[in-house]
């Protein structure tokens, strides 16, 4: 089975962000950017159920500028088999990367996506969702634990007041809740030092078909 992963590249949770001067935005200059936080942890989902057979492929995705390529190697240091970005320079809403990740999903045909449930910088929480909702797949919103069970996916959610669990046909969305995994990739990492990519992580696919640049203009 075939998983996509997209990730986001945002500021480094342990870093104070730095309004700028105008109060037009946050500062990005010379500040210390890494991978969405609950991204990590959709990622570490994706390479535990690949540890556990139910995955063959893990497939990094990522859209924004250049340096989101470091954000896809991250990912491939972790367990990722390949990694597309996306390149834009622009602010891409929720809705705009939910068009563009369905147009990935229909040339890369996975039969599942795991997305963190949001990104820090804007906490919009819609992207799965949306996603989920363009695709007219099944989703999983908030996912605690992820398990294949025959053709079918069972997710266990948060919610209010306690848990529950949903079974799911194939394909389908899932967004991951914090307690999903533990990203133990970084204590190894500190450990061991530098990050190691695996065999070929840096021939890395770039997607710009003529599709997705009108999706882009038009974010």
């Amino acid at each position: 089975m075939k998983v996509l992963v997209p990730v986001k590249r945002v500021i480094d949770p342990n870093v104070r962000p730095r309004v700028k001067a105008d109060g037009s935005g946050v500062d990005l200059a010379n500040i210390k950017m890494a991978m969405n936080p609950f991204c990590e942890i959709a990622v570490e989902e994706a390479v535990r159920l690949k540890e556990k057979g139910v995955v063959t492929e893990i497939v990094i995705v990522s859209i924004g500028p250049a340096q989101a390529q470091e954000t896809i190697r991250i990912g491939l240091a972790m367990g990722g088999d390949r990694g597309i970005l996306v390149q834009t320079d622009a602010m891409v809403e929720p809705l705009a990367v939910a068009k563009i990740l369905a147009k990935i999903v229909e040339a890369e045909k996975p039969e599942l996506v795991i997305t963190g449930k949001q990104a820090i910088d804007d906490d919009a929480n819609q992207t799965g969702q949306m996603l989920a909702a363009l695709l007219d797949w099944p989703q999983g919103a908030f996912a605690s634990a992820v398990a294949k069970e025959g053709d079918r996916l069972s997710v266990t959610r948060e919610v209010d007041g306690g848990l529950q669990t949903v079974s799911l046909n194939l394909p389908a969305v899932v967004t991951t809740e914090s307690d999903v995994a533990e990203a133990v990739w970084r204590a190894a990492n500190d450990a061991a030092g530098p990050l190691r990519y695996p065999a070929g992580a840096d021939a890395m696919a770039l997607a710009q078909t003529d599709e997705v640049a009108r999706l882009l203009r038009a974010a």
